[in-house]
């Protein structure tokens, strides 16, 4: 599991959100349990969080890994990743740091589900703001 998760994380760090998207099994699930009001709680199948990521980078430009644990769990299938990670608000250009906790469930080399324990409040203050933030993951600002 442990390269699996430097798999995806060299991804990120890419930019490679297709190829991030891919590691999803076809009908995988991203979830979100700390979604407020307006923001998805699940994206389900590959090619929902493919688009549900296409915009990433051109948000956050993801530059590095500033910290990360790997915590294997009981179930050989079930990772759970702290980290986080810096880079620059595109926008603004402005420095941001943002750390988030997942839980991940593989099987056959593949993700079944990733529930992604991030901060929306964090995240809004790094962007510049909650109608920003919304904007952005909820496609306000994709026209």
């Amino acid at each position: 599991m442990h390269d699996f998760v430097e798999h995806a994380l060299e991804l990120l760090l890419k930019h490679d959100m297709a190829g991030f998207a891919g590691l999803w099994a076809e009908d995988g699930v991203l979830e979100f349990p700390f979604a407020g009001p307006g923001y998805p709680k699940r994206v389900e199948g590959r090619d929902a969080i493919r688009e549900y990521l296409r915009d990433y980078p051109n948000l956050l430009d993801i530059r590095e890994v500033t910290a990360k644990t790997v915590h294997e769990t009981t179930d050989p299938g079930v990772v759970v990743v702290e980290f986080t990670v810096a880079g620059v608000v595109v926008a603004t250009q402005k420095p941001y740091e943002l750390s988030y906790i997942a839980v991940i469930t593989v099987e056959g080399g593949e993700i079944r589900t990733y529930r992604d324990y991030w901060s929306p409040l964090a995240a809004a203050e790094v962007i510049g703001g909650v109608e920003e933030l919304t904007a952005a993951f909820t496609g306000g600002d994709r026209g």
